[in-house]
């Protein structure tokens, strides 16, 4: 159904406040105030395209149906939509999920908040391409076993869908804007070019601060299996470049698995230190790094390798955690490939002056790399040399303590090492350790 006429193309925005989260008397998630602050946000912002565009916040609701109205109304739009979900995720007895809204109890569930599949429902119709589904969750107990027996959030295969949602019992925030709400406007409002909704979300996550185990969408497995995003005619030139999109990790030009991270920019390493440009910092006023445009392929390295050399190390860094987090779930936590990527959040790390990140780092990608490779592996000698080097410059007595003794371990087990190495480090170590500190035992 298209309510605008023929020839009329709008696009739409529906951003809905659930229920708030509470745990222990302290507000865990405050959906009105995400959505107070995302409706400051420009419309064409948020959906990315300039057409006119209608706008609806709905904070406070107690009927599902009344959201469903919303729902059904903003799905008809034959433009780009944009749905933003925040509040409290809550299942029934049978593990059926709902967006609890305000007055949502355990008991009547079923009679006072939106079932999840009523959203899938209405969006199925939608065009490929032209819905965005932003969420901002936090789930209940009832709903977190659900969650994790889908592996995710079920349904909604007809958008785009990122966000977050919360375990049950840990903060999503402080009873103000939550990390990930907060993220993603900030980098909307950072310059005049919008960025790609995957690489918003890769930044949003990454800074966000999430508790442990919290579930970020798409998971690994929806990254790899989408297809390639389907031209929308809507949206302006700005906002088409995407570069983050995981499914093209590989070699521009080749589609096959991840690329070594040895051939990273960023990803080289001597004990001579860094490279005089590495630690440039940008002029003031200029903005640094690529455009968006210019970013080819589906390798993020040379574009995270940018943000790093122009001074935009925060950035960097999210987004590198960020891609070792999908590396790490598509190819196992101790693969190669997410090897590759500890080694370039660590040397990241060394080009923000972040050394004790960064020998932490280095020292378990060496270790990571000592038992798949072998002492006389020639990466793992790389990557003794560079936790070596980032140990050589920590200042504080208190952090060459503590991660002197693995380094000492580690350099011990390389003996093909040049043996004044380890002499030296160990005299380093025992000069700064405090009288009162225990030395190390080595057996």
């Amino acid at each position: 159904m298209n309510f605008n006429g023929p020839g009329e193309p709008r696009g739409h925005v529906l951003l809905v406040a659930g229920d708030t989260v509470v745990c222990r008397r302290t507000v865990q998630l405050a959906p009105s105030a995400n959505v107070a602050a995302l409706a400051m946000v420009p419309a064409a912002a948020l959906l990315g395209s300039d057409l006119p565009t209608d706008s609806v916040c709905l904070d406070g609701a107690r009927d599902p149906n009344t959201v469903l109205a919303r729902l059904r109304s903003a799905a008809a739009t034959p433009g780009p939509l944009f749905v933003y979900l925040s509040g409290r995720l809550t299942a029934d007895r049978r593990g059926r999920l709902y967006l609890a809204l305000a007055g949502t109890t355990r008991a009547a569930v079923r009679y006072t908040a939106l079932p999840w599949d009523w959203l899938e429902s209405e969006l199925r119709g939608r065009p490929a391409g032209m819905t965005t589904v932003l969420l901002d969750l936090a789930a209940d107990a009832d709903a977190w076993p659900s969650l994790r027996e889908y592996r995710g959030l079920p349904g909604l295969s007809h958008a785009e869908v990122y966000g977050v949602v919360c375990p049950p019992g840990f903060a999503a925030g402080d009873g103000a804007v939550s990390g990930y709400t907060r993220h993603w406007i900030e980098q909307l409002r950072r310059g005049p070019a919008r960025p790609g909704d995957v690489q918003l979300h890769a930044l949003a996550a990454g800074a966000a601060g999430l508790p442990p185990g919290a579930l970020v969408l798409p998971t690994a497995h929806e990254l790899d299996s989408r297809s390639a995003p389907q031209s929308d005619p809507y949206r302006s030139d700005p906002y088409r470049s995407d570069p983050y999109r995981p499914g093209g990790q590989g070699r521009p030009g080749d589609g096959g698995g991840p690329v070594s991270a040895r051939t990273a920019d960023s990803a080289s390493v001597s004990i001579a230190g860094p490279t005089p440009d590495s630690t440039a910092v940008p002029t003031a006023g200029v903005v640094v790094g690529p455009p968006l445009d210019e970013v080819t392929g589906g390798d993020p390295r040379p574009y995270i390798h940018a943000l790093a050399t122009g001074g935009r190390h925060l950035e960097a860094a999210a987004l590198a955690r960020v891609w070792e987090e999908h590396v790490r779930h598509t190819y196992g936590f101790s693969s190669m490939e997410a090897v590759e990527w500890a080694e370039i959040r660590a040397d990241l790390a060394r080009m923000a002056g972040d050394f004790p990140l960064a020998t932490g780092l280095w020292i378990g990608a060496c270790r990571a790399r000592l038992v798949g490779q072998g002492v006389a592996g020639r990466e793992v000698h790389a990557a003794a040399a560079g936790a070596l080097y980032c140990w050589t410059q920590l200042k504080d007595r208190a952090s060459v303590v503590e991660s002197g003794p693995e380094l000492v371990d580690l350099l011990r087990a390389l003996p093909a090492l040049d043996p004044r190495l380890l002499r030296l480090t160990q005299a380093r170590l025992d000069a700064l350790r405090a009288p009162g500190l225990p030395r190390a035992v080595h057996t």
